[in-house]
């Protein structure tokens, strides 16, 4: 049943457009406060898409919405889970695929129910997209996870324990899917014969290129907030320069959507599943760079006017 996959992560795209289209329209209203219902559901929307610095367009919250906050900083528990559930799965498809082994019977069970019909056809190379994707993801989780122990600066800020809950969802979800892109026998005790095809290499080569560039963006960000000698003096807000800041408020969300088009690539251009998620990562990180934007612009009245929010030139 693979357009299960295909249904969800789409309509999880189309969730976080009609978020994004939504935003344009909807007056920004404190939770708790407004014209009746529509003002409180207004307010409610507003607090769920926010995060971190954003969130202060919401103006303060009522006590009892405080209480469903957790600290921003808690987003290094995303790639903990993701470090340890996709290697989780790294070891076990390189099992499955080069030692003759077999999965858990758990993911068994997920993989028959979600994943490709076993008499799909399929070559090794799809086989090998899939382990390079699935190293790839967890390759990136390792770097994000490093980046939130000893590079970045987290301030005070606050998600919504759902936006919470969804991260740690995500990042198990995430890697579930790329397993479920080869078929359910996966190589029934045969060895994988590795392909490497022209598409591994130019995904490969791109993932490399915007991973350098995000983390080039994230040091541009901890350093705003540290001295010379690298001793953080401030947990306020600035305007970054360099790099792609030059280009847009977020870099760091457009490398991490060329990150997964590459990983489009890694597997051959035609996953149509894997495009979904694409989709989902394009408007997921369009409706967090706009109220990025949104807050740089209000926020800083000599805020450079030729920027675009999250892809240059275009948005």
């Amino acid at each position: 049943m693979p357009g299960v996959l295909v249904a969800a992560w789409a309509l999880l795209a189309a969730a976080f457009l009609a978020a994004l289209l939504l935003l344009r329209r909807a007056p920004v209203r404190r939770p708790g406060h407004g014209d009746g219902f529509s003002g409180v559901v207004s307010g409610l929307f507003q607090d769920l898409i926010r995060y971190g610095k954003t969130k202060r367009g919401c103006g303060q919250r009522p006590a009892w919405l405080r209480l469903f906050q957790v600290p921003k900083r808690w987003f290094t528990h995303f790639y903990v889970v993701s470090v340890l559930w996709n290697g989780f799965l790294l070891i076990w498809l390189f099992r499955a695929e080069f030692l003759g082994g077999s999965l858990p019977s758990c993911i068994q069970y997920v993989h028959r129910v979600l994943g490709r019909d076993s008499q799909s056809e399929d070559t090794d190379s799809e086989h090998f997209s899939a382990l390079l994707v699935l190293l790839l993801l967890w390759l990136h989780s390792c770097r994000r996870l490093a980046e939130c122990l000893w590079t970045s600066v987290f301030s005070n800020g606050v998600i919504h324990i759902v936006q919470y809950c969804f991260g740690l969802a995500y990042y198990i979800t995430i890697g579930s899917t790329v397993l479920c892109q080869v078929p359910t026998n996966v190589r029934n005790g045969k060895e994988l014969s590795v392909q490497i095809c022209w598409y591994h290499i130019v995904g490969v080569t791109m993932y490399i290129w915007a991973s350098l560039h995000q983390h080039k963006c994230l040091v541009i960000l901890a350093n705003l907030r540290k001295s010379k000698s690298g001793k953080v003096v401030s947990l306020s807000h600035s305007v970054p320069f360099g790099d792609w800041f030059e280009r847009v408020s977020c870099p760091h969300y457009f490398a991490e959507l060329l990150i997964y088009v590459s990983m489009a690539i890694v597997l051959g251009f035609h996953n149509v599943t894997w495009w979904c998620v694409v989709m989902y990562v394009l408007f997921n990180q369009a409706l967090a760079a706009v109220l990025c934007h949104e807050f740089y612009q209000k926020n800083f009245s000599s805020y450079p006017k030729h920027r675009k929010a999250f892809i240059p030139f275009v948005f």
